[in-house]
């Protein structure tokens, strides 16, 4: 049966009602400061830290429960003899249940601003020490550390007068989850503070994420999903949208509008960007976001068909009208306009992201990723890399061919090496007027890329330029490319049959430049 129990939380939600509820049940309450503060004005009897212990919290509370009455009396193990005559012995009463959350680290670094002596100052230690005795003694003493778990705790000690083993586990497994979140947080933003962050590849890699929602579902209807996302502020991302309208998302939908929405950010004049499968497949720069949406529109009319749109200004009722009678699952914008709004409300199943930009709703995510770093799992471990950067601006490229670009056909360039970027490889892009006109993703070769991207630009090829993500090993996809009439390629550069490609793009009329920096996306 439960006698006594500690709450000591920094989190006050539904802690009076706990109280209560214990107190009802006849437990005794111990609490410390400003939660024994708010249980005592609740009119709840509660026995503070200090007369357990017989010392007063020090240090400016920084040591108030590192005691061995309380310890000792949390960590004790009832089926052991010769525990409970040391209890006896030293005047140890036993405790059996500890409700306890953190001190606010989370929120403190949170803030704009914050130094680092007060981030320093809201680390607990009182609290993780007890929460982790209670758990490891979780067969003697109920641990509770998610103020959801209050009532369902109230219920089944009101029904039985206690848990079964089954259910303390749980809720000792989440303990521990809990201290061990708390602490991976609070080395990344000390790791941060001292240069010393995950890309210096740490011997011992541990992450701090929080459940967001469950998922509809994983990538097909069988798998079952969740969404986590980094606890720490991270900019303009996906993790930060505000879901307007529309059916929950799933698993493909989140991984869609990802590419989406870092492959739009690369670009500082108005853009749309749709993808399907995680591959964009029509992009459009203009002057206005309704033009860009027509140009990444008729890029690829077909596989726009539920597919995703991701727009870099705030999305206004004209380019909502011009996108009515398209079916698609997801539209992430930094902001969507009261009319546009009124257009899409009786769309249903569409999904609204909207997410939020430096600098309000006008500014531009042309920005590096805010985390520089990618996960990946494989069996049994995790690969974990920079995140590719933007690398040189054209004027550091390197023309290879006789025939040399203009500025006009550099920024053309420019725009179809940003789009590659984000294809998977092997990738290929064709473009013309800030307009794709033909990508050829996942292929595995480069030649039967460019022929896909090519027949799907068809006769805009003439004129038109194309990217790779990374070099040619032959000189084929030259000869493709001059064939469709292709007035300029980039590529990186650094095969061992690069004189090759040089060569045919010369005998070919071609402008040919090299990056030095390869994009594979896999």
């Amino acid at each position: 049966m439960i006698k006594r129990a500690l709450l000591s939380v920094s989190d006050k939600q539904g802690i009076v009602e706990f109280a209560r509820g214990l107190a009802e049940l006849g437990v005794e309450i111990v609490s410390t400061g400003g939660t024994a503060a708010v249980l005592q004005e609740a009119g709840v009897v509660v026995t503070p830290v200090d007369q357990v212990t017989g010392f007063p919290e020090i240090l400016d509370g920084r040591v108030k429960t590192l005691h061995p009455l309380v310890h000792g009396g949390i960590l004790a193990r009832r089926d052991l003899p010769r525990h409970r005559r040391q209890m006896a012995e030293h005047g140890i009463m036993p405790i059996d249940l500890v409700a306890v959350n953190l001190y606010p680290f989370r929120a403190t670094v949170s803030k704009p601003g914050v130094r680092l002596e007060e981030a320093i100052e809201n680390i607990d230690i009182g609290g993780p020490a007890m929460i982790r005795s209670a758990a490891k003694n979780h067969r003697d003493v109920i641990v509770v550390v998610n103020p959801e778990r209050y009532a369902f705790v109230l219920s089944a000690l009101r029904a039985g007068g206690d848990l079964d083993e089954a259910v303390r586990l749980a809720l000792a497994v989440e303990a521990f989850q809990h201290t061990a979140f708390y602490d991976a947080l609070i080395g990344e933003y000390l790791g941060a503070r001292a240069g010393a962050g995950l890309l210096d590849f740490p011997r011992e890699l541990t992450l701090a994420f929080e459940k967001v929602a469950p998922l509809r579902y994983g990538e097909n209807p069988h798998q079952r999903a969740a969404f986590y996302r980094d606890p720490l502020p991270a900019g303009s991302t996906l993790a930060s949208a505000e879901q307007l309208q529309g059916k929950e998302l799933s698993y493909n939908n989140l991984n869609d509008a990802q590419a989406a929405w870092a492959l739009v950010r690369e670009f500082a004049e108005p853009a749309c960007v749709a993808v399907k499968h995680a591959n964009p497949c029509g992009v459009g720069l203009d002057e206005t976001l309704v033009k860009a949406y027509g140009k990444a529109y008729a890029a690829d009319p077909v596989s726009i068909f539920g597919g995703i749109l991701a727009f870099n200004r705030p999305l206004d009722g004209q380019t909502a009208h011009a996108l009515a009678d398209v079916f698609l699952e997801v539209i992430i914008a930094p902001e969507f306009t009261p009319e546009a709004r009124e257009m899409l409300v009786a769309r249903k199943n569409l999904r609204l992201l909207r997410v939020p930009l430096p600098g309000g709703a006008g500014g531009v995510p042309n920005e590096c990723p805010p985390r520089p770093f990618e996960l990946r799992r494989v069996d049994g471990g995790l690969l974990l890399q920079e995140s590719d950067a933007p690398g040189a601006s054209p004027a550091e490229w390197h023309c290879a061919t006789r025939a040399r670009p203009t500025e006009d056909d550099l920024l053309e360039l420019l725009f179809a090496w940003k789009v590659v970027k984000h294809v998977k490889s092997n990738a290929i892009v064709v473009a013309a007027g800030r307009q794709t006109l033909g990508i050829g993703a996942g292929q595995t070769n480069r030649v039967d890329a460019a022929r896909i991207a090519l027949r799907q630009a068809g006769e805009r090829a003439r004129g038109a330029y194309l990217a790779s993500d990374a070099f040619f090993p032959f000189a084929d996809t030259v000869e493709a490319a001059a064939e469709a009439g292709i007035r300029a390629v980039v590529q990186p550069g650094g095969s061992v049959r690069d004189e090759e490609s040089i060569r045919v793009a010369d005998e070919r009329g071609l402008i040919m430049l090299f990056t030095g920096r390869r994009h594979f996306r896999h």
